[in-house]
């Protein structure tokens, strides 16, 4: 638990477990304990709960509850499309589209199959991370199978087009994979109005629990399994499923659909709000600050500045330097290289990301440490 001196803002890397969630699992790990598939009236109570929540998490991309594989999370959701898809339609090609701002579980799961003989290309994205449609048509050709975008970027809060994109990739007889993890629970997600053959989404990020996640595939999608043993999920993931975690997930996906419009209102007039203070402050840049963006997440750089003793710095307030799955590590984001910073700009960005539990209190505070810690360090440096 962070100390109360301190204020998370990192709820894109992950959120809390909404009391509700965590009221409503409880008894799935005690009194409804039973495996969902055992033939006998508790692995009947226990089986008719996992589908309720297949059906909740389905409702909130409106999809079929018999569309939904339940996965551990996202990263293995990702695997299972991007293998499962390939391998079933090898026969059909195997050159696939993707973006290198894409997140660090499809890129290298896109490595993996490229290790495995299939042909990976990269469309551009602008210095907005915006991808470029022109771009995305002179790529596709008769034998790409798959395209594979995300919705919303994790460290930007970039919204691609994919309405736009969809329509493209499916006039060229493809199919779209889409990371919407970021997306849910932010913005309306519709996979149907949308055009998303497959999507890959987790719990953790809605305030439900860790190790839980989703795989969205469109019934008229086909795909190989490479995971054996029994048949839960379709076969596509055997294995007895986490019951617990997937009711948690179901409810955490009922209380996102329900509070989205409020939620995502009163998430943009925060960042709106922040925003206004971080622009006047010299040397701070907003990114993709014109674009259409996640009401919940500001990516901002400070210029002439050495990131890492800023970061180090600004120690009261849980934010981001790139996606959380690299931010152990020193190197630039790729997803801020793909869109053409240079190296010191891009060591000197944070992803600030709002959620729920997030106040005008908060934000206040933590203002004036950023605004504190830049002056501290730019001061130090002219001595």
């Amino acid at each position: 638990m962070l100390e109360s001196s301190k204020i998370y803002l990192d709820y894109n890397a992950t959120t809390p477990v909404d009391k509700r969630v965590l009221d409503g699992m409880l008894p799935f790990f005690t009194e409804n304990f039973a495996n969902p598939h055992s033939d006998h009236a508790f692995g009947w109570d226990a089986g008719e709960a996992l589908e309720n929540a297949r059906m909740q998490v389905g409702s909130l991309i409106n999809a079929r509850s018999s569309e939904i594989t339940f996965t551990s999370g996202a990263t293995e959701a990702a695997n299972l499309a991007l293998f499962g898809y390939a391998r079933e339609n090898i026969s059909k090609g195997k050159h696939i589209i993707s973006c290198r701002t894409e997140h660090k579980a499809i890129l290298e799961t896109l490595n993996a199959l490229e290790n495995d003989g299939f042909e990976i290309e990269f469309a551009e994205v602008n210095t907005e991370g915006i991808l470029s449609l022109e771009d995305l048509q002179s790529l596709m050709r008769p034998d790409t199978i798959m395209v594979v975008l995300m919705l919303a970027n994790n460290e930007t809060g970039v919204i691609q087009d994919i309405r736009a994109i969809s329509k493209l990739v499916h006039e060229n007889a493809s199919v779209l994979m889409s990371d919407i993890t970021q997306a849910v629970g932010k913005m309306e997600v519709d996979v149907k109005s949308l055009g998303i053959d497959m999507a890959i989404f987790s719990s953790h990020k809605i305030y439900g629990p860790k190790g839980a996640g989703a795989l969205f595939a469109s019934s008229r999608i086909a795909l190989s399994g490479y995971l054996f043993g029994g048949n839960q999920e379709k076969r596509i993931r055997p294995g007895t499923v986490n019951v617990p975690a997937m009711v948690g997930f179901g409810i955490a996906a009922e209380v996102a659909k329900n509070e989205l419009q409020k939620t995502s209102e009163e998430m943009l007039a925060l960042r709106v709000y922040f925003e206004e203070q971080l622009e006047g402050l010299e040397d701070v840049q907003i990114n993709a600050k014109y674009q259409n963006r996640l009401p919940n997440t500001i990516s901002f750089s400070v210029h002439d500045i050495d990131g890492d003793a800023l970061y180090r710095r600004m120690n009261r307030i849980a934010i981001s330097r790139g996606s959380a799955c690299t931010s152990n590590t020193v190197e630039a984001s790729h997803v801020l290289q793909a869109m053409g910073f240079r190296e010191e700009l891009a060591l000197a960005t944070y992803r600030l990301s709002l959620g729920k539990d997030t106040t005008r209190q908060q934000l206040n505070q933590a203002f004036e440490h950023i605004q504190n810690a830049i002056s501290s360090i730019k001061s130090t440096s002219m001595v």
